[in-house]
């Protein structure tokens, strides 16, 4: 067996020998270190050119490098600028939402007077015929189709009178104009109670301070 592992060892050798002398035969394998060749110069006009645009942008250079601190400024303020006007883009939509919410100016919720004191003579043609219903009726519907016209987000085709003179966005004065108004209408309505002179009067009054007195002012802040 020993014998066998020789020759064995000795076949092995023979063919790591033969393996390594292909291997250096072959000529497209290389073994010996090769100096690579330096590169071709440029040409002398792309040298001359190179220099001539040296010397062309030295003073731009100098002068940037001079300027810098100043222009370090100005691109600053550029950023912030544009930072700025970034989130002006992105938050406008919030804020004209927000500002379109407010309520109105005080000039601005004041029904209009010559509509307002053509509808007291309308219900006063009304009253004079008797008709003292029908007239606190046609205040109440025109306050409501005024209040409907200045603020259509507040108002729902299921609110009630009630519901309206209890609108914490009215002016509290004229909620409670509106409020007498209302309560002569609804007792003639649900109470069958005829709003007669007295309650067509005292309904007539109200509607001219609802209207056409200074009722639909907001009180400033502090001030009663």
């Amino acid at each position: 067996m020993a014998r066998n592992a020789v020759v064995q060892g000795d076949n092995e050798n023979a063919s790591f020998d033969a393996a390594w002398k292909d291997v250096r035969g072959d000529e497209e394998i290389q073994f010996n270190n090769i100096t690579p060749k330096p590169p071709e110069p440029p040409p002398e006009w792309w040298t001359d050119f190179l220099e001539w645009l040296s010397d062309a942008l030295a003073p731009a250079a100098e002068g940037l490098v001079a300027a810098w601190p100043t222009l370090r400024i100005i691109l600053l303020v550029l950023l912030a600028a544009g930072v700025l006007t970034l989130l002006w883009v992105i938050l406008s939509p919030y804020w004209q939402d927000w500002r379109n919410r407010k309520p109105k100016a005080e000039e601005e919720w004041r029904p209009d007077q010559t509509a307002a004191r053509r509808l007291l003579e309308e219900a006063d043609v009304l009253a004079d015929k008797g008709q003292f219903d029908e007239a606190a009726h046609l205040l109440l519907f025109r306050s409501i189709e005024d209040i409907e016209k200045r603020r259509p987000d507040l108002l729902r085709p299921s609110n009630t009178s009630r519901e309206i003179e209890r609108f914490d966005s009215l002016p509290e004065t004229a909620r409670a104009m509106f409020a007498i108004i209302a309560g002569h209408v609804e007792r003639g309505i649900f109470a069958a109670t005829p709003i007669g002179e007295e309650g067509w009067t005292a309904s007539r009054n109200a509607y001219g301070e609802f209207a056409l007195a200074d009722s639909w002012r907001k009180p400033k802040a502090g001030v009663k």
